[in-house]
Order: C-alpha cells, then structure tokens, then sequence
C-alpha cells in the first residue's frame, strides 16, 4: 500500500457509506471486547467513519490513509483520534513511533491495491503478540459470480473505467490464502449484506500468534 499510482477517492465528507451498515456489525463481532485501553489502528481509513465508532467505545485510535480529502475530514470530525497521511507496510510503527497495536481494522481496502501482500504484512506488524486483525471486502464466490454472469452483469459490477476502483475480486478461499501467508492464523469468517452465498461484502479475522 504505497502513494505510487495513487488516485484519491475523493471523499466529501465524514459521514458512513452505503456498506458501513452491512459489515460494522460483524467487524464489531470480530474485534472482540473492546473499550477503553484498546489500541486500534484503521489501515485505510478514509474519511475517520469507522475509527469514530471505536473512539465512541473509548478506544485509542490511529487512523492511515493515502487520500487527503479523506484525513481531512477524519481530523475535523474526530479530533481525538490521530490520523496520519501514511500507507502500511513492515515499518508502519517506526513511521508512526507507535506500540504495536491490540487490533488492527481495514474496511473495503484490500480490493483496490497492486501489492496485497505488503499490506498484510504491514498490517501484521502492526499488531502485538496476540492482536487481531479484522478486514473487509466484497465478497466472490462461485455461485455469486456465476449468476452476475448468467445475467451478464460484469461490466457494471466491475467496471475496468472506475478509476482508481476494485483491481482484484476476493473469494473466501484467496483471502485465507493471503492472511495465512503474511502469518495469521486462528481465521474467522462472516458474510455481510444480501443472502448467504450471494453476501455484498466479507469480514475475515486472523490473530498474531503470540
């Protein structure tokens, strides 16, 4: 997750997108108890919405993202939170000059980057012994993508002319296969929005092993 090629998303304000109602609840479930004296650091984290539901809970948040509009509105909105104009890779703590966080979140990210493996690992760093790691993204999987087939629909659900939009299509199967590789383990999974098979998005945990 670098600035190379970066295309800013263009963010107008700090309010929730239209998915955040869908995949909260399950990045809540999955994060675990949480509150005060919970390190969380939001890897992309847009306009602040979601770091501002943890600092609503009494968390300590760090927010990165590559769009400026995005920290803009994260820093006026949530002031007690920390945002910072950075990308995660092995040495996000030592740019930050943070600890290693208890849970490391990133929500509708990972679709939109070149290198997904430096961002796993960058986020795996960033944990402690024991931290987790929530992520989200939409969901691909045989049955979905067979029927946005048979209905002819894949100019539209990814359209090559959406600029700086979803470069790659993550199923349950490929998801496991990065976080597994960049070290996590303990893997958890829930589907979010629409019906089973069919979900809009997916929400995967792994923890670092202590």
């Amino acid at each position: 997750m670098s600035f190379d090629g970066y295309r800013d998303f263009g963010f107008l304000d700090a309010n929730a997108s239209h998915m955040h109602r869908h995949f909260m609840p399950e990045v809540m479930a999955l994060a675990g108890s949480v509150g005060p004296g919970t390190r969380v650091l939001d890897v992309g984290c847009g306009n602040g919405y979601t770091c501002g539901e943890f600092l609503r809970l009494g968390c300590t948040v760090v927010g990165l993202d590559l769009s400026e509009q995005g920290i803009t509105h994260a820093r006026a909105a949530y002031p007690a939170g920390r945002f910072e104009l950075l990308a995660a890779d092995d040495s996000v703590l030592a740019n930050l000059a943070e600890a290693p966080f208890d849970l490391v979140v990133s929500t509708e990210v990972v679709e939109h980057l070149y290198d997904p493996r430096s961002y796993a690992k960058g986020c795996y760093h960033a944990l402690r012994p024991g931290g987790r790691f929530v992520c989200t993204t939409p969901y691909h999987g045989y049955l979905k993508n067979l029927l946005i087939s048979l209905g002819g629909k894949w100019d539209a659900h990814a359209n090559p002319l959406w600029d700086g939009g979803h470069i790659k299509l993550w199923s349950r199967h490929t998801l496991s296969q990065l976080l597994e590789v960049s070290g996590f383990a303990d893997l958890r999974f829930r589907g979010a929005g629409r019906f089973p098979y069919l979900w809009m998005t997916m929400v995967m945990s792994g923890e670092k092993p202590e």
